[in-house]
């Protein structure tokens, strides 16, 4: 039993090495591995960096002309998401400085503005934006949405002023106050929101791309690619296990660099710990691997893994809740869903760096990790030995019989002789 067991460690340890050096001689095995992980997490950060604009320039076009209507517009410039520019003569001017780059919305208040108020009818104010940008057009929206509520809360309190004396006493400003606070995200930015998930996903597609490109090199001809793996003396599950415990060595650091790093570098929340959280995606990369090895059986060449996987990315954002919510997906979706490693990924993830949960507070997602792990390595080893092995077996015999063809046809004992002729000629 112990003899067998020092078998298997010694087979799964010449697959380990055999494995990590072809990994660190294609060039394009360790783009993926370092590119992706290093590269991707900052260029996304940087996008929607800053994550809150600020002063965004509008034009006020007043066709009102009354103190309430200026006051609306001097409230807005307040905010610290717009500045009133100016103000245009009418809505041509005003589209002509939008066209222009010189504001990115306008305010139109209509003429009887005040009158409407004091007649206690419906007054409304258009907001033009250019959509251009998400995030000024969410900083307009925000300021127009609390200086229409604070002026709306005055206007009521002058209202009940008139029906009850000297309720002002009593009550003063808004009737029904309103704090919003984020947990995670107190500053309420856009990047401190979708990052943490973000940066799940680029691990998820990351492993499986490399594992689908090393698959479609072992199918090409040596002289092509230096990634050839000739792993068939072990068991189909020993060589996945050398070949998985490769990656992820190479893995570790540029994963501790985006889990911890890239929140570091640009101030996300980081209330979790780095033990745990590794320890939590432990699961979801082995998951992971097993699909990149199911993936496997699909590619023959290196190209078609941009064929096709990359263009999955946006269908497992959609997935994983984080801008779909699941709770409000179709059954046949969150079923779908539920399959996939980085839905459970970011789910706990963001739990933990975000919130500050521990791993038994994750313990859901932890579990059900485990069960993808455990499911898809099923569905790799199966994918392994019923298609891949077999056609690399059959792609070594052909070419150990076209080798052997070409050496008893003398081919390799051929010299060749330099052509002189164009010399004795000159």
């Amino acid at each position: 039993m112990w003899n067998r067991l020092k078998k298997i460690i010694k087979g799964i340890y010449i697959v380990y090495c055999r494995e990590f050096k072809l990994i660190i001689k294609d060039k394009g095995l360790m783009l993926f591995l370092c590119f992706l992980p290093l590269v991707y997490p900052v260029l996304y950060s940087l996008i929607y960096n800053p994550e809150l604009v600020k002063d965004v320039p509008l034009v006020v076009v007043d066709n009102d002309r009354t103190p309430l209507s200026r006051e609306l517009a001097r409230k807005l410039d307040a905010c610290d998401q717009a500045w009133v520019r100016g103000y245009a003569a009418d809505m041509g001017e005003a589209r002509r400085a939008m066209a222009g780059g010189d504001c990115y919305a306008i305010l139109e208040i209509p003429e009887g503005f005040e009158k409407a108020v004091g007649n206690n009818s419906t007054a409304q104010a258009v907001m033009y934006c250019d959509m251009g940008l998400l995030l000024r057009y969410r900083g307009f929206v925000v300021a127009t949405t609390n200086v229409m509520m604070d002026m709306g809360a005055d206007i009521m309190m002058e209202k009940v002023n008139e029906t009850v004396p000297l309720a002002g006493t009593v009550a003063n400003g808004d009737l029904l106050p309103i704090a919003n606070i984020n947990l995670g995200n107190i500053r309420g930015g856009f990047d401190t929101f979708i990052m943490p998930g973000i940066l799940v996903l680029i691990l998820h597609q990351c492993i499986v791309l490399v594992i689908g490109m090393a698959g479609g090199a072992k199918r090409e001809r040596r002289t092509l690619v230096s990634y050839n793996a000739d792993n068939y003396e072990l068991s189909v599950s020993g060589t996945m296990c050398g070949q998985m415990l490769a990656y992820i060595t190479i893995l570790i650091l540029p994963t501790v660099f985006m889990v911890h790093y890239v929140p570091l570098i640009f101030k996300f929340p980081m209330a979790g710990n780095l033990f745990y959280e590794m320890a939590f995606l432990l699961p979801m990369a082995i998951a992971c691997f097993g699909i990149g090895f199911a993936f496997q059986g699909l590619v023959t060449e290196r190209e078609s893994v941009f064929v096709c996987w990359v263009i999955t990315s946006v269908v497992f954002l959609f997935l994983s809740g984080l801008i779909w919510p699941r709770y409000d997906m179709a059954p046949v979706w969150k079923a779908l869903s539920d399959i996939c490693p980085s839905t459970w990924g970011v789910e706990g993830f963001i739990k933990m760096n975000t919130n500050g949960s521990t791993l038994a507070q994750v313990s859901h997602e932890y579990l059900m990790l485990w069960i993808l792990a455990a499911a898809w390595w099923v569905v790799g080893w199966i994918v392994q030995r019923t298609v891949v092995r077999p056609a690399m077996l059959r792609q070594e015999t052909r070419n150990v019989i076209i080798f052997n063809d070409l050496a008893r046809s003398g081919y390799f004992s051929r010299k060749r002789v330099p052509d002189t002729r164009t010399e004795e000629r000159e």
